[in-house]
C-alpha cells in the first residue's frame, strides 16, 4: 500500500533528469522500508540461522549469568517447597485442635452420635482441601484453574442430587434443633409411629402394629408434626353419652370417684414433679480457698449473668398459662339422643394408654350401677290413624 500510494505520488515520465533522480531516491527509500519490515515479521527465522550464526551465539554466551539464574531459581524453589511444607505441618496440626475442640464442644452439648461423625468428617474433609489449596498456592501454581473445577463439579453435582441434599438438610436440622429424639411417639401427616432411628436422610419409625415406616427428613424438617412423647404428662379424655333424665350429678360423681381410685392419674398441681437439676453440693474434705480479686472479678460478672438469665427465663416461664391437672366432668353437648359428658384427666405420657383402657371399662362397669343409661340411637315415629 505504501508503495503504491508512492507510485501515485511519482509525476509522469518526463526526459527530465530531475524527475529521474527523484524517481530513484523514492524507490530507493521504498526498498529500505520493505527490507526494514521484512526483518520485523521474521527475526530469526529458520531460514536465516545457519551453523556458523547458532556458532557464534554460544560463543558470546555468558556461562557465569547462566548458573547465577539458574542457582537462584533453584534457591527460589528450595524455599517454595520448604515453606510448603512447613505449612502443611502447621496446618495439619491446627485442624487436628479444631478437631479435638468441635468433638468435645458436640459431646459436652449431647449431639447425636451420627451428626457428630458427620459434622466431624466435613469439618476434616474441609480444613484439609483448602489446606491443600494453600499449599499449591505457595509452591507457585495457579490455584484458580483447581478452584473453579471444584466449584463446576460441586454446582453438578447439586443440581443431580437437589432431592437428596433436601433431604440431607433436614436431617442435619432435626438432629440440631431435636423436634424429636428417639423413642419419641410422633404423628407426620397419615404416619403415626415410636421414632426407632435418625438418619442423615430418613427416620425410621415403628407402628404400634411393629410397621417399619421410613419418612424422608425433608418432608419432617419443614412441615408438621406432632410429638406425644415432648411433654411428661399427657391429658386422657372420655366422651360419656347418657340419656336425657339421668341425673348428671351422679355421673358426675361416679366419674371422678373412678379417677380418683387409679394411682397413676394427677389429681392435684402439687402432684405434679417439676424437672428440678440436682445440686451438687461440696464434698466435706474440700475447703473454700480465697480467690485473687481478678478471679472474684470475673466470678461476680458470671454469677451476675446467670442471675439475669434465671430472671429472664423466669418471667418467660410466668407468661406461659400453666394448665390445670385437677380431674374434671363437664356436659359437652346435648346430642339428639344424649347428653354427652367429656372426662378428663391427667397422667404421665408413659401410663397413657393403661388409663385410657381401664377407665373405659370403668366407666362401661360402675355407671350401670348407679342408674345411668348409655343410650342407642332412637327415632319416634307417630302414626296419625
Amino acid at each position: 500500500m505504501l508503495l503504491n500510494k508512492i507510485m501515485m505520488q511519482i509525476p509522469v515520465a518526463t526526459p527530465d533528469t530531475v524527475a529521474a533522480n527523484k524517481i530513484q531516491s523514492m524507490t530507493n527509500t521504498v526498498t529500505s522500508h520493505v527490507d526494514s519490515l521484512a526483518q520485523q515479521l521474521h527475526p530469526d527465522s529458520i531460514a536465516a540461522m545457519t551453523p556458523d550464526k547458532i556458532v557464534d551465539r554460544f560463543k558470546y554466551l555468558d556461562l557465569g549469568s547462566l548458573v547465577t539464574s539458574l542457582s537462584s531459581q533453584l534457591v527460589s524453589l528450595g524455599l517454595r517447597i520448604l515453606a510448603a511444607i512447613v505449612i502443611f505441618y502447621i496446618g495439619k496440626f491446627i485442624i487436628n485442635k479444631i478437631y479435638s475442640v468441635v468433638r468435645a464442644l458436640m459431646v459436652r452439648k449431647d449431639f447425636d452420635r451420627s451428626l457428630i461423625s458427620f459434622l466431624l468428617s466435613f469439618i476434616r474433609i474441609t480444613l484439609l482441601f483448602l489446606l491443600i489449596i494453600t499449599v499449591i498456592g505457595v509452591l507457585g501454581i495457579e490455584t484458580s484453574s483447581f478452584i473453579a473445577i471444584f466449584a463446576s463439579a460441586g454446582v453438578a453435582i447439586g443440581m443431580a442430587l437437589s432431592g437428596t441434599l433436601q433431604n440431607f438438610a433436614g436431617g442435619v436440622l432435626i438432629l440440631l434443633l431435636k423436634p424429636y429424639k428417639v423413642g419419641d411417639y410422633i404423628e407426620f401427616g397419615d404416619l403415626k409411629g415410636t421414632v426407632r432411628e435418625i438418619q442423615i436422610f430418613n427416620t425410621v419409625i415403628n407402628t404400634y402394629n411393629n410397621d417399619r415406616i421410613v419418612i424422608p427428613n425433608g418432608g419432617l424438617a419443614t412441615s408438621s408434626l406432632k410429638n406425644f412423647s415432648a411433654e411428661p404428662y399427657h391429658r386422657v379424655e372420655w366422651r360419656v353419652g347418657i340419656s336425657y333424665g339421668d341425673d348428671v350429678e351422679v355421673a358426675r360423681k361416679v366419674a371422678l370417684d373412678i379417677l380418683a381410685a387409679d394411682p397413676r392419674i394427677v389429681h392435684t398441681d402439687a402432684d405434679v414433679k417439676e424437672d428440678e437439676q440436682p445440686v451438687e453440693q461440696p464434698h466435706e474434705d474440700q475447703q473454700e480457698k480465697p480467690m485473687p480479686w481478678w478471679k472474684r472479678l470475673f466470678h461476680w460478672h458470671r454469677r451476675h449473668a446467670e442471675e439475669l438469665r434465671e430472671e429472664h427465663e423466669a418471667r418467660l416461664a410466668a407468661l406461659i398459662p400453666k394448665p390445670n391437672y385437677t380431674p374434671s366432668v363437664n356436659v359437652e353437648s346435648l346430642d339428639d339422643s344424649q347428653v354427652t359428658l367429656i372426662v378428663r384427666a391427667w397422667t404421665e405420657i408413659a401410663n397413657y394408654w393403661g388409663v385410657l383402657y381401664e377407665v373405659n371399662e370403668q366407666i362401661y362397669k360402675q355407671f350401670p350401677q348407679h342408674g345411668i343409661h348409655f343410650p342407642f340411637p332412637q327415632m319416634d315415629v307417630h302414626v296419625n290413624s
